[in-house]
């Protein structure tokens, strides 16, 4: 366990740079559709080591004028909607201390608040259908909370004999009216205009496991129906109907986790049996995060293009709205509008200018507050771009506005690489406030910081996305070091004191470079994997890598052994420190204690920490600023002396 005394010792080690006051950050967004109104959930950033809940504040707009949710003592809020006359709302409440999940409905200014539904499981994505019915996502008894980034449950017993099964639940008289089938795994759904029905990604079995496999469902009158069956290579997001009812858009694409979006945009004609989606954006340069049919006329796209967030109509053709090199979101890490009415909020951010929520007309949005308007940048940011194979690709530069002494040497300075977890995903300009960012932790410690958007990243379309697949590390590291070369054309980059770092996908990239180049003097690798044979049969969600690998481990172990780090272990001899959460279910701990038993058996100096009831998500505060410590006292040791 990390214990309070060891934290302090190790802040006392390694000072922090203190903040005048704390960012308020902005994790979920929701505008009612006459745009009048405006339900945030927020919170200040805590200290290193410190976890804040975030709480719902309701904005009227556009005078920003403010107030509180009523919450009872204790109780934290999550999912929240909006009923599509503006007239009321409906919010999710947790209290710990009864172990009960409840549902509040309240009139548009959040007074008169009435519980109307208590439950013992999970809810989330509340939403209100268009005859003032409320339906929400529910695992009834569940045994964890869901998602691969949750920490696993302690194995025991016989195994997967019961599994959580997430269902469409709408709310009658205090309680539940089940829509979908207790053996699907329900994962985003949308209300059809008619109010008797829905269109959803669901997969039977582990919830977990299975989104990679999901196909578009009909449900209606306790019927359901499979809309869609996509192939290997696509998975399925957002399905958004038709104001009309007529189809229903999603997106389409090579995705590697739940919830980070990205792909083409598609849509189906509901009123054809057995039509096949058409593909709205073939061959942009660009990936789609986000859709909506209530932005505007017609269907709405948000995404990714290079190292800018951008905003297109889909009607009829693909048309550019707007385009910025900001990060724009409804709270969501991927670009995305909160849109309602044709009313939309956004938080706005990059690199040097902290989160700020603004309403109005796509790319004419006004503040609604200025919470964060004292708060200066605290690094200096530049997006790069440079060839390799043929590809174009990006990357961001960042620098810290003051070094410490001793840092600079002959006129060069050390530079660690940071490489993004997905694959499928990208490092964009997000304002990295404190120390939940590495990145940040690292500028603050005195290092340029480079992040890498190589071939398999979001942000230059599909074929970009799909350039790894069964070539894991190969290209993408080529992309990687050549990128470092373009960096020091331009920054004065000691060659001679890299660093790299990353975390998941980024932990994999790290311990494979290790063992294909010398070039790094010191590496961190955060639940990493390094043996891709072996990881099949320990990671609880294997259903991802059957698009990216083409087939099984079972059927083409080739494959996996062509990309996996442990097979070509004798070629590392970079100092590595490893650290993962004990109880990771999507890299899980035998894959950081299988490298480094190698590193140690090949004496290359190296340093494992294990942390205890951790997931994948790392969700303990004081054991990630741990990890975060530990990190910069690994590169201050090989890369400043």
């Amino acid at each position: 366990m990390i214990l309070p005394r060891r934290i302090a010792l190790l802040a006392a080690l390694f000072p922090l740079t203190a903040l005048a006051a704390p960012v308020q950050l902005y994790t979920h967004l929701a505008i009612s559709p006459d745009g009048t109104r405006l339900l945030s959930l927020e919170h200040p950033a805590g200290q290193p080591g410190q976890d804040v809940p975030s709480q719902p504040v309701l904005y009227v707009v556009p005078s920003g004028a403010r107030s509180s949710l009523p919450l009872c003592h204790g109780c934290v809020a999550s999912s929240f909607a909006w009923r599509q006359d503006g007239q009321a709302m409906a919010y999710v409440l947790k209290n710990p201390s009864a172990k009960t999940l409840s549902v509040w409905q309240a009139d548009r200014d959040g007074h008169h608040a009435v519980q109307i539904l208590s439950f013992t499981g999970t809810l989330q994505s509340l939403s209100y259908g268009p005859q003032g019915q409320i339906g929400v996502l529910a695992i009834e008894n569940a045994h964890r909370q869901p998602g691969a980034l949750e920490a696993g449950a302690p194995p025991s017993g016989e195994i997967n004999t019961q599994v959580d099964e997430q269902r469409i639940g709408v709310i009658e008289n205090g309680r539940l009216n089940w829509q979908s089938p207790a053996d699907l795994y329900v994962y985003e759904y949308d209300w059809r205009p008619d109010g008797q029905g829905f269109v959803a990604t669901a997969a039977p079995g582990n919830g977990d496991d299975h989104w990679w496999i999901a196909k578009l469902h009909a449900f209606a009158n306790g019927t359901d129906s499979v809309l869609y069956t996509p192939p290997q290579q696509q998975q399925l997001n957002l399905p958004r109907v038709s104001p009309d009812g007529k189809q229903v858009s999603f997106i389409g694409g090579l995705m590697s986790d739940y919830g980070a979006i990205g792909g083409d945009a598609f849509t189906l004609d509901l009123t054809k049996p057995g039509a096949r989606p058409v593909n709205l954006t073939p061959g942009l340069k660009a990936t789609v995060t986000d859709l909506s049919w209530a932005c505007g006329p017609g269907l709405i796209a948000a995404g990714i293009k290079g190292d800018r967030s951008a905003i297109w109509s889909l009607q009829g053709s693909v048309r550019s709205l707007w385009e910025d090199p900001t990060m724009i979101s409804d709270g969501r890490s991927e670009p995305s509008l909160s849109c309602a009415g044709q009313h939309t909020a956004i938080v706005r951010q990059s690199f040097e200018k902290a989160p700020e929520i603004a309403t109005g007309p796509i790319a004419l949005w006004k503040p609604v507050n200025r919470d964060n308007a004292a708060q200066l940048p605290h690094l200096k940011a530049r997006s790069l771009t440079w060839k390799s194979d043929g590809y174009s690709v990006q990357g961001w530069l960042l620098e810290p506005l003051k070094r410490k002494p001793g840092m600079e040497q002959n006129g060069k300075v050390p530079m660690i690489v940071s490489v993004h977890g997905g694959p499928s995903s990208a490092s964009g300009p997000r304002y990295l406030h404190d120390h939940g960012y590495m990145a940040m932790a690292l500028v603050d410690a005195g290092y340029n910081v480079f992040m890498p958007n190589p071939r398999g990243s979001f942000g230059q379309g599909e074929t970009f996305t799909s350039a790894n697949r069964r070539d894991f590390g190969h290209g993408d590291l080529r992309d990687v070091l050549r990128g470092i070369d373009a960096v020091e054309k331009i920054a004065p980059v000691d060659d001679h004191r890299l660093g790299l770092t990353g975390f998941s996908y980024g932990g994999y990239m790290t311990m494979w470079t290790v063992t294909q180049t010398d070039r790094f003097r010191a590496a961190v690798a955060g639940a990493g994997i390094s043996n891709w044979l072996s990881y099949y049969g320990e990671n609880n969600i294997d259903s991802w890598m059957l698009p990216f690998f083409g087939k099984s481990v079972y059927d083409d172990p080739d494959i996996y052994a062509h990309s996996s780090p442990i097979l070509y272990i004798r070629q590392a001899h970079t100092p590595t420190f490893i650290f993962v959460g004990s109880a990771d279910e999507e890299c899980p701990m035998p894959q950081s204690q299988e490298f480094f038993h190698a590193l140690q058996t090949l004496h290359v100096p190296s340093s494992l920490v294990i942390y205890p009831g951790q997931g994948h998500g790392m969700r303990n505060p004081q054991a990630w600023e741990d990890a975060v410590q530990r990190t910069i006292h690994w590169f201050d040791t090989y890369l400043t002396k």
